[in-house]
């Protein structure tokens, strides 16, 4: 077996994994870019090998940096199965086509306000590539081995999000297993990763492997920021992704009001993602902890906005909310506009409340910021900018060396991907010293033999 690694390595972002196996061609993974522009510009460069020659595509889960870049390969002429559990498939129906449509809208505002280098501005992708790509999406049950050519793949939960995984691939007796994004053991709605599969190699997500998770209460700290917020009489923006944060921030201001006795005030969910996201949770209610009566009343504090007038109405109103919107690192989508109308007042706060990659606007925030570029214009940043790292969906270091730990027997060897340069080298150096595994930090393009 060879693997070739074409994404997220020694970055967090554009997770794409190539497998050539016994003349079988399988990618796992199939994400974009993001955050610092020379990685973007990854996503408009032509596809490392031939599109055509790609058998199947196993996709571990529905966040975009592991998913967003399908409609590319699709409109480039990849028509084979995409492989993926029950749950990512549901979300893969509302983020690809949200995304496609983002991209649409700003080409669009870039040509309208003549603020791009080029002309004109082109989507990278469109929302009819991303209905197309979902026409290929082939359901698997967790556990249920399925073949793709002579080998056998088997999903596992792995927990972060709705559906996630981790694919396991069996050929001629030997397995390697893709981690996936690996989840928290204590997370507010999820359940706990699954162990590890015994595999002779595992490629194995790094994302913060120099770092442990602050043990606070997270409703302690979120109560603080809120009702400081809530004193100022000023709007608290949560800029959020609209899968699994966004429902974990429901969830928490939930229990705020009905727990802490914090003021209630209106609470608004700008992101058509987000809100449909929030129906699958009530659907895939055997994929997370609450029960339905608990999802019925956490999501049920807000008001989901839909219509781009009922969202500029929002920018507009002066008083006193909560705003959850996407992107979770500040990206794109309708956040921006609300950034725009409310990043000038000091009344009003912005509440990070995950890791922001580096290069987003999200980061740029988190570091101090006094101007924000949005749109091709700097808007001044006078709103309190506050940062709970408290509600990331990914294991730390521990999560990650315990997930690890619980493999039925030591790997030939480990890959570290999908984390920048220092966290992915911090946790090779653990995991020699815990286990005296051999671990190998990938680089870009880089191909490895397996045998």
């Amino acid at each position: 077996m060879k693997l070739t690694f074409l994404g997220a390595a020694g970055t967090v972002t554009g997770s794409k994994h190539l497998l050539d196996c016994d003349g079988t061609r399988i990618l796992f993974d199939c994400g974009l870019f993001q955050g610092l522009k020379k990685l973007r510009q990854r996503n408009w460069s032509p596809f490392p090998v031939d599109v055509g020659s790609i058998d199947a595509i196993v996709l571990t889960h529905a966040h975009i940096d592991h998913s967003g870049y399908l409609p590319v390969l699709v409109r480039e002429g990849y028509s084979g199965p995409i492989y993926c559990t029950e749950a990512t498939a549901d979300l893969a129906a509302i983020l690809l086509p949200d995304s496609g449509r983002i991209h649409e809208e700003d080409a669009k505002y870039a040509n309208r306000k003549g603020f791009s280098r080029h002309a004109p501005a082109k989507p990278l992708c469109t929302e009819a590539d991303a209905r197309r790509t979902l026409q290929l999406l082939e359901r698997v049950p967790f556990d249920r081995p399925f073949p793709i050519g002579g080998a056998e793949v088997r999903f596992r939960r792995a927990g972060h999000i709705l559906g996630a995984a981790s694919a396991a691939i069996e050929l001629g007796g030997q397995r390697l297993l893709f981690s996936g994004d690996v989840g928290r053991q204590h997370d507010l709605l999820l359940e706990p990763p699954e162990p590890p599969m015994e595999a002779d190699w595992i490629v194995m997500e790094s994302t913060y492997g120099d770092r442990l998770h602050d043990t606070s209460d997270p409703l302690a700290a979120l109560e603080l920021v809120v009702e400081r917020a809530i004193a100022k009489r000023g709007t608290l923006i949560i800029p959020s992704f609209a899968v699994g944060r966004a429902q974990a921030m429901l969830y928490c201001l939930y229990r705020l009001f009905q727990d802490y006795g914090t003021p209630k005030v209106p609470v608004f969910v700008d992101s058509p993602m987000s809100t449909s996201v929030t129906r699958i949770y009530r659907r895939n209610k055997f994929d997370h902890k609450l029960s339905s009566s608990e999802c019925t009343a956490a999501f049920g504090i807000a008001q989901f906005v839909s219509s781009v007038g009922e969202s500029k109405k929002l920018s507009a109103n002066k008083k006193c909310k909560v705003i959850i919107s996407a992107s979770g690192m500040v990206t794109a989508g309708r956040v921006l506009h609300h950034l725009k109308a409310f990043l000038g007042d000091a009344a009003n706060t912005v509440l990070l409340p995950s890791y922001q990659a580096p290069g987003t606007r999200g980061a740029a925030l988190a570091a101090g910021a006094d101007a924000l570029k949005i749109h091709g214009r700097y808007f001044a940043v006078k709103a309190e900018v506050e940062k709970i790292d408290l509600f990331s969906a990914h294991a730390d270091q521990e999560g990650l060396l315990t997930w690890l730990g619980q493999a039925p027997a030591p790997p030939r060897r480990i890959f570290l991907v999908h984390g920048e340069p220092q966290a992915a080298d911090t946790l090779r150096v653990k995991i020699g010293e815990r286990f005296g595994h051999e671990v190998h930090v990938p680089d870009h393009l880089e191909t490895v033999e397996l045998s």
